[in-house]
């Protein structure tokens, strides 16, 4: 008897709100066979299959530039019947195929491995004859097919590939790519683990598009902890005496480019870091008592525990008054350790909230005494608002800007009744970073954070001296200081094309140091898309800071709207962009609502507010402004495409009540609205529309040519992508050919070329 396999689709795609069912891109599937009796008297109809992917664990372990990767998949048949197929498993360019172990009880089945121009007539008929667009994203790849052997009803059968990947070089680092495909959501996540054999000559590894955890003997272990997010690119510094210089850029065409620049600090000893002048004030009014008070103990505690021989050190208290460990700085030994840790346990929560006083005794210069080339800190923690002294936020900020040059800020605002503004303020006229600790968030973990970030202060004043191209952004604008163990991301943009050295300087004892590395910044790079994305990230948050502390204007609305309506990021100013609400609310046609207001209906999202400077001094403080501060900080701070997308989540579930009713998915850097039967890019204008039919000689022509295309048509059948000068809709009605030189027009006009 022969059976039918009905094959499962095992990868969903796990966006901002809801989902779409697609195919694994590059993870393997079983496709069916098709061997299929008709039914009738004397044939039964076959039983039902069910084939589904349970585990997909992937093992990489690199030493020197060669990655052995084994990839273990497990399939279980959930059906009534027998299930048969071809297993597929897609592979990178650069992958070299080793083994895959099949087995049917003692027998091994064996694989055939296909070029990548082979394997696109198979991927697209595949793709034709199920209408499923996801394995289109698999072209340029090499695919190896194996028969599968029956898997009886209830059955588990493992799958194991091997093969190598030679690692390229990024700058100063490694790079490792694994092309992981869409984001998943019903099956199970894939286990990503990478094995470092000679880990000693790497820096700490860093992902810019996922999260990772690093453990064991010299960082040797590493985990990917959010694999649903698509294809991995992992980067290992090489170590170096000074600093390690990487860069990745992606240019759409038409536009200026974008680029991630990858800075890893020198590998030092202890010894030769720079030494810090560290102050850390703490706030202990009366609301900061009870568990709050403990944490922040523990964490002055954790800041002490981190000082070294060169440092020198202040603890500052305050509630109504302001109270010292000691008048000066002290020294770093085992005497005034005692002392201090001793005299931070005996604190108690008291009383009001003197920021003025607290402030004025930080920022006091210790009798003119040299520094020795210290990097001066000041670590700033209080969860109120002044009460005591000078009670105006502007001015408060002002003060200390005046006083602290030099001085590096760094702030900490606990709960929502912090005003954000003052937080903000004193770290960016500092030159520092703020962070905010949510109601019941834990102050012990979010200071210990920042004190080990800050532990080893190995180059500052860091500045880009020459580039290949004009770099014309960057975020944060101005370079942060370099510490140990600690990678700094930077993202910016370019304009025009160049090859040649990026050349960044930085002072380290007085001295200045320079690193440099080879880089190419292309007219065109379509690879590293969330390079764009990022970068839209971090604008964004600067843009929002900036809008509290100094005060929104239409430009700067205009400007955040169109970052996040063109790289699907959730802001306050886009999170009303549900169903066209002008066209909701008045019924008014998309094109009538064009004419009145100028505004792409897909565009239309709240009034536009006028100037107007900072918000009033109750506007600074309450949950709004704690969680409006808290999402600016963390785009600003988004190192990597896992960190973005949460961001962008926690904002959506907050503003789930005004998009209610609505669909919305963000795919690529793209969003994507559901308007009826049509998902519509809500980027789209006035520009006109070309339309194509799904899986047509057309729509695979179009997709070859414009690979940016490949991700959207996953949404389905009816699919509006925006252009620069023209747009493409997938639908049936769409036209089926399409000459060569009217794809390349098309293409051209898309990306507006």
């Amino acid at each position: 008897m022969t059976h039918r396999l009905l094959l499962a689709r095992a990868l969903i795609l796990a966006l901002t709100v809801g989902f779409v069912p697609l195919t694994a891109r590059a993870q393997g599937w079983i496709e069916p066979s098709h061997r299929t009796p008709v039914p009738g008297p004397s044939v039964p109809r076959p039983a039902p299959t069910h084939v589904r992917r349970v585990a997909t664990n992937i093992r990489a372990t690199i030493e020197g530039r060669v990655a052995r990767i084994e990839v273990e998949e497990q399939f279980r048949n959930e059906g009534q019947g027998i299930a048969e197929g071809t297993y597929h498993y897609p592979l990178t360019g650069e992958a070299v195929f080793q083994s895959l172990a099949l087995w049917m009880g003692e027998t091994e089945m064996r694989g055939e491995l296909m070029d990548a121009a082979r394997a696109r007539g198979i991927y697209e008929e595949i793709v034709r004859r199920r209408r499923d667009p996801a394995l289109v994203t698999l072209a340029g790849h090499q695919l190896l097919r194996a028969q599968i052997f029956p898997i009886q009803p209830g059955e588990t059968r493992k799958v194991v590939l091997r093969f190598t990947q030679v690692l390229d070089t990024q700058g100063d680092a490694l790079r490792w790519r694994y092309a992981l495909g869409p984001e998943e959501r019903g099956a199970v996540r894939p286990d990503i683990r990478v094995t470092l054999r000679d880990a000693a000559r790497f820096g700490r590894p860093f992902s810019p598009t996922h999260t990772v955890q690093v453990s064991g003997r010299d960082d040797s272990s590493i985990a990917i902890t959010d694999a649903s997010l698509g294809d991995v690119e992992l980067f290992l510094p090489l170590r170096s005496t000074t600093a390690g210089v990487s860069i990745v850029s992606h240019a759409p065409g038409g536009e200026d480019g974008y680029f991630l620049l990858y800075v890893t600090p020198p590998g030092q000893v202890e010894s030769q870091r720079i030494g810090r002048d560290l102050t850390m004030v703490v706030d202990v009014s009366g609301s900061m008592s009870g568990a709050k008070i403990e944490q922040a103990k523990a964490a002055m505690l954790q800041m002490l525990g981190t000082l070294a021989p060169r440092d020198r050190f202040r603890l500052i208290a305050f509630s109504s008054g302001v109270r010292t460990f000691r008048d000066a700085y002290s020294p770093v030994d085992a005497a005034s350790l005692e002392a201090a840790r001793a005299w931070t346990s005996a604190l108690v929560a008291d009383g009001g909230t003197n920021i003025e006083g607290a402030l004025r005794q930080a920022l006091q210069r210790d009798g003119g005494r040299d520094r020795d080339g210290n990097l001066d800190v000041l670590v700033f923690l209080t969860d109120g608002v002044p009460s005591v002294g000078e009670q105006q936020p502007e001015k408060l900020a002002a003060m200390a800007a005046q006083a602290a040059s030099g001085t590096r800020v760094f702030t900490v605002g606990i709960g929502t009744d912090v005003n954000t503004y003052l937080i903000e303020r004193l770290a960016q006229d500092g030159h520092g970073a703020a962070d905010f600790v949510p109601p019941n968030g834990n102050v012990e973990v979010a200071v210990g954070n920042l004190a080990r970030k800050l532990r080893a202060p190995a180059l500052v004043d860091l500045r880009i001296v020459s580039s290949p191209a004009r770099i014309v952004s960057l975020e944060p604008v101005r370079l942060p200081d370099l510490f140990a163990g600690q990678e700094l991301v930077v993202l910016g943009r370019y304009s025009g094309s160049g090859t040649g050295p990026l050349v960044l300087e930085g002072t380290r004892d007085g001295e200045t140091v320079r690193v440099s590395t080879p880089v190419e910044f292309a007219a065109r790079e379509t690879d590293h898309e969330y390079v764009s994305t990022l970068w839209a990230a971090r604008r964004i948050g600067t843009l929002t800071r900036t809008m509290r502390l100094e005060g929104s204007s239409p430009q700067r609305i205009e400007e955040i709207k169109a970052l996040a309506l063109r790289h699907g990021i959730v802001t306050e100013y886009t999170a009303y962009l549900v169903q066209e609400p002008v066209v909701a609310a008045s019924g008014t046609p998309r094109d009538d609502v064009r004419r009145q207001t100028g505004v792409s209906p897909g565009a239309v999202t709240a009034p536009a507010p006028v100037a107007m400077g900072p918000p009033a001094a109750r506007a600074q403080t309450g949950r709004a402004a704690f969680e409006a501060a808290q999402t600016s900080a963390d785009y600003a701070g988004a190192n990597s495409m896992g960190q973005a997308r949460k961001v962008s989540e926690r904002a959506q579930d907050r503003s789930v009540a005004a998009v209610s009713g609505s669909t919305q998915r963000v795919i690529g850097s793209r969003r994507y609205a559901q308007r009826g039967s049509e998902w519509a890019d809500v980027a789209q204008g006035a520009q006109p529309v070309v339309s194509v039919e799904p899986f047509s000689a057309a729509y695979f022509a179009l997709l070859q040519a414009l690979p940016e295309l490949r991700e959207p048509s996953l949404l389905g059948d009816d699919v509006l992508v925006a252009g620069r000068t023209v747009s493409i809709r997938f639908q049936r009605t769409g036209q089926v050919s399409i000459s060569g030189s009217e794809v390349m027009k098309l293409a051209q006009a898309f990306r507006g070329a």
